[in-house]
């Protein structure tokens, strides 16, 4: 296949999905323009929600098998946008639109490569697409509901924007509603137990702790207390007084030690949103690994979450942008960066597969 009208056909691709609205959860019109690619090339898929997926077509089942992953729902546009977040416009070479950066550079080179290798014969691993839905927030529709539909997966290509460098681990995500209980009385009087000041101790513990054991590529598990609530008027000592704490955790830890450490070293209850979101990582002498380090490029722990937590194989996160842009007014990549990124991929694939 010729690679540069491949990559034409990609930067067109995004254009499109930039000019469809798809917040998570609402991901269906942008769901019908990745499946038509896939019938304009005449390669079978499958969906389940929005989720879109498609295997190579030598499928062997003797064989490991590769996936290939990144998400086609976007945040919703923050209000410092100065360009239409829905009208893809190409200025100075960058490509704005919301999406364009996190993830839709990643998606549709990923989309490139696995068109790219669909009919290959001989290839060492299977591949299996997935566009998939609700990354963004997390949600119980995206990946992870794709998974029971896949074969067992022995390592992923996650595409998310790390300007095509390895990132060899990434930290997990625990979140917290902690509540401090009290009893309520007059503040005039001093009588009750007041809940802010228990939650003190507590808040204290979470900004000053270490975990002991920290990790060669993510560091150290970062704890922050992000909400706080108590009170009902100015004269009531509360007698509850409710925060969240966010947990960045690391290759060191799996969700659980962490949470089992945290109920038994504060004194407030303690109450987890989720469980799934551990961290995630690759041996450093996997062949993807060894052959992305061949090609020039380096490793490092990303401290942002993906896909990557409802994965329990090996897997490398890896895509065109930068991951600074994510998020922010007037998102942009490169059209270069999607190009070089095509190319880089199927490069790291050739020594691969």
């Amino acid at each position: 296949m010729n690679i540069q009208k491949l990559s034409q056909e990609a930067i067109e691709l995004l254009k499109t999905l930039i000019a469809t609205q798809s917040f998570s959860g609402e991901e269906e019109s942008t769901a019908k323009i990745i499946a038509g690619w896939f019938e304009a090339y005449g390669i079978p898929y499958q969906q389940q929600g929005n989720n879109i997926y498609a295997f190579n077509e030598d499928f062997d089942e003797a064989k490991p098998t590769l996936l290939l992953n990144s998400h086609h729902d976007t945040v919703k546009p923050n209000s410092a946008y100065t360009k239409d977040p829905f009208e893809p416009i190409i200025e100075d070479e960058k490509l704005y639109g919301l999406g364009s950066n996190d993830a839709g550079g990643c998606l549709v080179s990923l989309i490139v490569l696995f068109t790219y290798f669909y009919k290959r014969k001989g290839l060492r691993y299977n591949l299996v697409i997935v566009a998939s839905a609700e990354e963004e927030n997390s949600g119980s529709n995206g990946l992870n509901s794709v998974l029971p539909n896949l074969p067992p997966i022995d390592v992923a290509i996650v595409g998310e924007p790390t300007q095509m460098q390895l990132a060899v681990a990434e930290k997990g995500l625990l979140v917290l509603d902690c509540y401090a209980h009290g009893t309520a009385g007059h503040a005039a009087h001093g009588l009750g137990e007041n809940a802010i000041y228990k939650a003190v101790d507590a808040i204290h513990w979470f900004k000053s702790f270490e975990f002991p054991r920290v990790s060669k590529t993510l560091g150290k598990i970062k704890m922050t207390v992000t909400q706080i609530n108590a009170g009902s008027q100015h004269n009531v000592i509360p007698a509850e007084c409710h925060f969240v704490v966010d947990i960045r955790i690391t290759d060191e830890y799996s969700n659980v030690e962490v949470l089992d450490f945290v109920k038994s070293s504060v004194n407030v209850e303690v109450k987890e949103r989720s469980l799934r979101l551990n961290s995630s990582s690759i041996p450093m002498d996997h062949d993807l690994v060894k052959a992305g380090i061949a090609l020039g490029r380096e490793t490092y722990g990303s401290p942002t979450l993906s896909d990557q937590a409802v994965l329990s194989c090996p897997s490398l996160k890896m895509g065109p942008g930068d991951s600074l842009r994510s998020h922010t007014a007037d998102e942009f990549i490169y059209l270069h960066e999607i190009e070089e990124g095509i190319q880089l991929y199927i490069d790291l694939l050739e020594r691969t597969l």
